[in-house]
């Protein structure tokens, strides 16, 4: 079953948003991640648990906090 996902990102130029979409690809689970930078939001679509994606978001070393 695949979730949607939202979590509010601290990415401040095109190379933080490029290390979110980098981690995120490595998982083949992830079907689909949507980053909107001027609202710092990263939308991912996934059979994965929410807890694994924050975690995996926040090995980038930015601040990440879950939305939805």
């Amino acid at each position: 079953m695949e979730n949607t996902y939202k979590f509010k990102v601290a990415m401040t130029c095109s190379g933080c948003s490029g290390a979110v979409q980098r981690v995120l690809g490595k998982l083949e689970e992830v079907k689909n991640v949507d980053i909107d930078m001027e609202n710092q939001l990263v939308t991912v679509v996934t059979s994965l648990s929410q807890d694994k994606i924050f975690e995996t978001i926040s090995k980038t070393g930015k601040k990440t906090e879950i939305v939805s």
